[in-house]
């Protein structure tokens, strides 16, 4: 691997890292205002909605920028969502702000790669992306989880500076100040990221040019028979992967009795699962090979249905590591394979805001669908149930829709395999 990308992992280890702690502060700072449970499964939605509303113009302006500045800008959009918070704005409108800051993100980070990496190394390079995300999801939530726990809350809200009033009272708050720093530190590696000395395409006066382009592209990726197969299953698993997030938080409350801070550690489990699938993934999967996989998600789904019948943290834990070691497993040559054909279809920004509008809709969705359900007085028992029926249902649709394209379109998709297979060799 080139030395640049060790640079872009240490930039996205530090922001993803923050911003998975400050979802455990935003939840804490909703509860100890005493805000209805429907804001805080909100939170999730409100994450994504800037990945749906500017889906058609980040993926454009991560393709007319060095990337490295482009992730310098957005977490310095982070940084603003946190300050709201601190000065009194709603946390769900603050938190909004930090999701454009993840959406403008995302194209850069991933588009990096396809500029920076060769063909044939983008399968390792989403797998330890992936696994090191994984792995700061983990110490994200662990890290969120104890900023606004008692012990630590309790040191930080008792440092006192002389004349100078912070206005920093609870312990979310004190969580949030000090997640401001790590974004700063997240910043600074953007600013050692190298020039790829890529051609930048520029952006249109008129910005609304970029809408019927995005959709185009939008079009020309589900049209594509493995790019469509690819683009379903990742937004499936996002889409769910990302509300999971909040229902284990509530199904821990409601099977464990467990506080914020104890229920984050078990939300840590999964993506400990995660990152060892998506290791073992990088290590043992090439990327002609993707669609093998599918499978996988059916597995996955009847999983988290089971999670129904766990009341015992012994056996809570092995089982959620599993499950998202089957995750893992599963999203890291699929993401892989769909970076290759949006790069060869449309580039590599272009390629990943098409993915994030996909994938973040789908997490929107859910997500109103699950705040929706907590409002009417639906149980986390009932939401996870509901979960885990679609992602085996879809997936097994998924899995059809594949084996069609294979009959009735066999020479196209030979023909893109062998181009994934020859490219994964030559590249």
């Amino acid at each position: 691997m080139k030395r640049g990308f060790y640079t872009i992992m240490a930039a996205q280890f530090f922001s993803s890292l923050a911003d998975n702690a400050l979802f455990i502060a935003a939840v804490e700072l909703l509860k100890s205002s005493r805000a209805p449970a429907w804001q805080a499964a909100a939170l999730v939605p409100m994450f994504a909605l800037f990945y749906v509303v500017l889906a058609p113009f980040v993926g454009a302006f991560a393709d007319a920028k060095p990337k490295g500045r482009v992730m310098f800008l957005s977490n310095a959009i982070k940084v603003v969502g946190c300050l709201m918070m601190l000065l009194g704005m709603h946390p769900l409108a603050s938190y909004a702000i930090v999701g454009l800051g993840a959406a403008a993100y995302s194209p850069a980070k991933y588009g990096i790669l396809t500029e920076l990496l060769p063909p044939s190394q983008l399968v390792k390079a989403n797998g330890w992306i992936e696994g090191l995300t994984i792995a700061s999801i983990i110490l994200g939530i662990l890290l969120g989880g104890q900023l606004v726990g008692v012990a630590v809350s309790h040191r930080m809200l008792a440092l006192d500076f002389p004349m100078i009033d912070t206005g920093i009272d609870t312990p979310p708050e004190a969580a949030i100040f000090v997640l401001i720093f790590v974004y700063c530190i997240a910043a600074w590696f953007n600013t050692r990221i190298p020039l790829t000395g890529v051609e930048m395409r520029p952006i249109p006066r008129n910005l609304l040019e970029l809408v019927p382009d995005f959709w185009s592209c939008n079009g020309r990726l589900w049209h594509d028979k493995l790019g469509q197969i690819s683009l379903a299953t990742t937004t499936l698993f996002w889409g769910v992967s990302g509300n999971l997030r909040y229902i284990i938080l509530a199904w821990s409350a409601a099977a464990l009795g467990y506080s914020t801070t104890q229920a984050s550690s078990l939300s840590g489990v999964v993506a400990l699962g995660t990152a060892a699938g998506a290791i073992l993934a990088s290590m043992r999967m090439r990327l002609e090979r993707a669609t093998t996989v599918m499978p996988l998600g059916i597995a996955m789904g009847v999983l988290v249905i089971c999670m129904n019948f766990i009341g015992n943290v012994w056996v809570a834990a092995p089982f959620l590591i599993l499950m998202g070691a089957l995750g893992g497993y599963l999203v890291v040559p699929m993401n892989a394979l769909l970076q290759h054909r949006g790069h060869n279809l449309m580039g590599a920004g272009r390629s990943i805001a098409v993915q994030n509008f996909n994938e973040q809709a789908c997490i929107l969705g859910l997500g109103a669908f699950y705040s929706l359900s907590a409002g009417l007085g639906l149980t986390a028992f009932g939401a996870i149930t509901a979960f885990g029926l679609v992602v085996a249902g879809v997936m097994w649709l998924i899995q059809r829709w594949h084996s069609r394209n294979c009959v009735r379109h066999k020479e196209e998709v030979e023909h893109l395999l062998a181009l994934a297979r020859h490219d994964n060799v030559h590249g």
